[in-house]
């Protein structure tokens, strides 16, 4: 992020308003922009150079390429650290990197032992990501980590195969001139059913892995900083103070509930809308006559809908979260910045 470059000035935080949801849809989607990962060594340096001269104030305003800059510094460098994330986790390869383990995932059929392993390498690549983009001012040991990730795919693994079993279980009903004869489902609802039950495992494992990755964050606290003034030109800045006013645990407590949410948001319609319509893309003559076509055909659906899905849950929250510095602890109370505000890193 931008915001770790040092500096007396501050940074416009976006070009779009980030006090409207889609206004920060508009950032995430700068953020999670893959074009960023071609960036080279050469011009992050100078990326990080132009924004250092902003900041000090050698450059009197943003221009198109101080725009550009920032925008690779915000989708490479960590906000906390100011180093860059290593690039399989960064949220702009997050589309390429969860495609497979998501295509994977919703293979129709799947036996048990591939449904622990696709869940098993699904909660690697989670754990990864959380570590790289989670709040550094409270990190997690190795233990830690190594706890979260076996709890994590106890869940997903348990929730995924116990699912697939109630479901193999169910009673199917009778269907007579298009109408369910008798108790049990339909064989489509059946057939519905088993393409959800990936969702149901990746949603309550992702909470619990959230949960479990940053709770050292909950246990610790998170830096606050008071909420400064903008500049008279650009009221839109978000340039970090130079110190904390102290760990905050009900900070902490929201940036880690934020970011369980925005995950379910954001594994919602990846894990439903390409099952469901490759169901029914399944049933047309044209599948039925090309069924080599399925895999590809569910990767191209994964991507589509991971392209927009994204940015959509990323915009849920501002990664810089402003709160009342009196709703936080006591030790708070009356140290907040513009509108008595406190603001920190969520995470991502």
């Amino acid at each position: 992020m931008s915001s770790s470059i040092p500096g007396p000035r501050d940074l416009p935080v976006s070009r779009h308003d980030l006090s409207t949801y889609w206004g920060r849809v508009k950032h995430s989607a700068d953020l999670c922009d893959p074009r960023t990962l071609f960036t080279s060594s050469s011009t992050l340096t100078a990326s990080q150079s132009s924004l250092s001269a902003y900041k000090h104030g050698a450059l009197p305003s943003m221009t198109p390429s101080l725009w550009s800059a920032k925008k690779v510094c915000d989708a490479t460098l960590h906000p906390d650290t100011g180093t860059p994330v290593f690039l399989p986790f960064r949220m702009s390869a997050f589309i390429f990197s969860n495609l497979v383990v998501t295509a994977g995932m919703l293979q129709p059929g799947l036996t048990t032992r591939g449904v622990i392993a696709w869940q098993i390498t699904n909660q690697t690549l989670n754990v990864c990501i959380n570590s790289a983009n989670a709040n550094k001012s409270s990190p997690l040991s190795m233990t830690q980590l190594g706890t979260s990730f076996v709890l994590a795919v106890s869940a997903s693994c348990g929730v995924a195969v116990g699912l697939g079993k109630l479901v193999a279980n169910l009673k199917v009903a009778d269907v007579v001139d298009g109408r369910k004869v008798g108790r049990g489902v339909t064989p489509g609802m059946k057939m519905v059913l088993g393409r959800l039950v990936p969702f149901a495992a990746v949603v309550s494992a992702g909470i619990v892995n959230v949960g479990l990755m940053r709770g050292g964050e909950i246990a610790a606290g998170i830096d606050v900083f008071p909420l400064k003034k903008a500049h008279a030109d650009d009221d839109k800045s978000d340039g970090g103070p130079a110190e904390s006013l102290g760990k905050s645990r009900k900070a902490a407590i929201l940036a880690v509930g934020e970011t369980a949410v925005s995950r379910v948001l954001n594994a919602t319609p990846i894990m439903v809308i390409p099952p469901l319509l490759l169901m029914r893309l399944q049933r047309t003559e044209w599948m039925k006559r090309r069924p080599g076509m399925a895999l590809p055909v569910n990767i191209g659906l994964i991507f589509a809908t991971s392209i927009f899905a994204l940015p959509l849950a990323l915009g849920a929250f501002p990664q810089r979260q402003a709160v009342k510095a009196d709703s936080l602890e006591p030790e708070f109370h009356g140290r907040g910045g513009v509108d008595s505000k406190v603001e920190f890193n969520r995470g991502i």
